[in-house]
């Protein structure tokens, strides 16, 4: 990362890269599926995510409208996260600093006599240049703590924009499905799978890969899914209801690896009979439970 000094840690660009991962899993995207759906490649959208490499703003507003995110937040934060990748308000700040404490004071003096005269120029002079190099370096300092002011209402929801939509939720909170009409949906792109709307159902499950699984169900939505984590390439999770047709992921990369992996829902109010599978690609032996 561009002039990061050892031991800082890059808030705003850590913080995208957060929101970006979030996002992602929203759309129930893999990193291949992303690169055909955006002029990015899959290592690409990997360095994005991970916070190796700062995104393009058109990446970002790419994965917005793709996982149904209002654009405002996520440019503001890219904008912050831009400022500190470049070290624009590093740079802004040193050299002022820097030429202030290269320049004496005017009451210091040495054997060679003033420093206007050696400099070649009236006291006046250097008297004006001294206030305009502590006017930059205030106002390089002044810039600088407006951008954390506003990285820190981006963190805390403070802003306008976030007081304003706490104050009046938009429409989209509601589910965009609700029974059937939710099969092979992404449970976080038709918002089922959002706090306060969905629970587990029966203990988690630990496979003989070490792989973990559990069974989710939003009552909003009349839905269920199925996640895993610690997963391989190549894993395959499917879900499944009597007579519906089943909804399966896969695992494609390290990225998947290492996040949750979720499968489209079976929608209805009665799913007894529901079922999970596990293929590891190990093996390619199924390993099944029922809720």
């Amino acid at each position: 990362m561009k002039d990061v000094e050892a031991g800082t840690a890059a808030l705003a660009c850590a913080r995208l890269a957060q929101e970006l991962r979030r996002l992602r899993v929203r759309t129930g995207l893999s990193m291949a599926a992303l690169a055909k759906e955006t002029a990015y490649s899959k290592s690409s959208w990997e360095r994005y995510l991970n916070g190796r490499q700062l995104a393009p703003r058109q990446a970002v507003e790419s994965l917005c409208a793709m996982a149904g995110e209002p654009p405002e937040r996520m440019v503001a934060l890219w904008e912050l996260a831009d400022l500190e990748w470049s070290g624009r308000a590093r740079k802004a700040v040193r050299p002022a600093a820097e030429r202030a404490v290269a320049r004496p004071d005017s009451d210091q003096r040495d054997e060679g006599g003033p420093p206007a005269d050696r400099a070649g120029q009236s006291p006046e002079g250097g008297v004006r240049t001294r206030l305009r190099v502590r006017a930059l370096a205030i106002a390089a300092v002044c810039a600088v703590g407006l951008a954390t002011a506003v990285w820190a209402a981006v963190l805390s929801g403070t802003g306008a924009g976030e007081r304003a939509g706490r104050a009046s939720p938009p429409a989209a909170v509601a589910p965009g499905c609700r029974a059937q009409m939710c099969t092979g949906k992404s449970p976080e792109l038709m918002g089922c799978g959002r706090p306060g709307r969905v629970r587990t159902l029966g203990p988690q499950r630990t496979t003989s890969t070490g792989a973990r699984l559990e069974i989710r169900y939003s009552a909003e939505c009349s839905a269920a899914w199925a996640r895993m984590w610690r997963s391989h390439a190549g894993d395959t999770l499917e879900v499944s209801v009597p007579g519906g047709r089943p909804q399966r992921v896969g695992a494609a990369d390290t990225y998947d690896e290492e996040n949750f992996l979720f499968t489209p829902m079976v929608g209805g109010r009665d799913l007894t009979g529901l079922r999970v599978c596990f293929e590891p690609a190990a093996s390619g032996r199924e390993e099944c439970f029922r809720r």
